[in-house]
């Protein structure tokens, strides 16, 4: 079994790098894909908990904006992960991330709710980079809320009034540097419209002319028909179709390998980075 995106303490996930990689072999997955936000700092935790029978894919999810406002996010997989380059779109994301917050903190206060900055940092790990979710957990110890998901259905979504957006590079410069850094990219959920505003079948010319390699079709977040479009697209494009778990431990539903990338699939994604990178437990 292959799952290419998951999430751990290092971003908005709620396991660590080992148990992440402990509960993946115990689910029977062979091949794990660590993909925390803007961050590669997992990675050598999760390669230390690496046990026979288990390879781990290095990634990372980059965040990335439209020019017209759609929040897009980008699965770069098998990067060298000294690149500069990328390494530093990666940091300016995530240190924007930070004065995002205080003013999403600053409308939620206008509101009447008591909330600080220092209650979100609490929730946050040593090294993980600072999203909405940490928010939520924050406005759940409050007890504002209940869960994570009420937080987001009733404050936190894209649409929401609290909602600001942050700095972070087009979805066709992500692409560029994840190419550039001998990786291969992968459009995640690109049409999960609970989100938010999600791209048009035609925004995915540009993204295919910047280099994209794959999208993400089997994901809990689309549709019979979104799938059915997306699979129609991969196959007039040539690119690759994965499914993914999306997992983030505690912090949402989705279950480690709930869907998976088929091995052929997953050969030919890795065969478009430019030397092999998976690390074999």
């Amino acid at each position: 079994m292959i799952d290419l995106h998951t999430h751990t303490t290092f971003s908005d996930g709620t396991d660590s790098p080992t148990e992440l990689i402990n509960k993946a072999m115990a689910a029977g997955i062979s091949v794990i894909g660590l993909t925390d936000h803007d961050s590669t700092s997992g990675w050598q935790e999760a390669v230390n908990a690496l046990r026979p029978g288990i390879s781990l894919v290095p990634g990372a999810e980059i965040s990335c904006q439209t020019e017209d406002g759609i929040s897009v996010h980008i699965l770069g997989l098998l990067f060298d992960e000294n690149d500069t380059a990328l390494a530093k779109t990666m940091a300016q994301t995530r240190e924007n991330r930070h004065g995002r917050m205080e003013k999403i903190i600053a409308r939620i206060n206008q509101a009447g709710i008591d909330i600080t900055m220092a209650d979100v940092l609490e929730q946050l790990s040593d090294g993980a980079t600072l999203g909405r979710p940490h928010l939520a957990d924050a406005l759940v110890k409050k007890g504002v809320v209940s869960s994570r998901d009420e937080a987001f259905t009733q404050m936190l979504h894209n649409k929401s009034k609290y909602y600001v957006s942050h700095y972070s590079p087009t979805p066709e410069d992500a692409i560029k540097l994840i190419k550039s850094a001998g990786g291969v990219s992968v459009i995640a959920h690109p049409m999960a419209s609970h989100r938010g505003r999600t791209i048009s079948l035609e925004t995915f010319g540009s993204l295919i002319r910047a280099g994209l390699d794959g999208i993400e079709v089997d994901h809990r977040d689309h549709s019979p028909d979104e799938k059915t479009q997306l699979i129609q697209l991969a196959r007039e494009y040539n690119l690759v179709m994965t499914g993914a778990s999306d997992y983030h431990g505690n912090g949402k539903l989705n279950l480690l390998g709930e869907y998976n990338t088929h091995p052929d699939q997953w050969e030919r994604l890795e065969d478009r980075a430019d030397k092999r990178r998976v690390i074999a437990g």
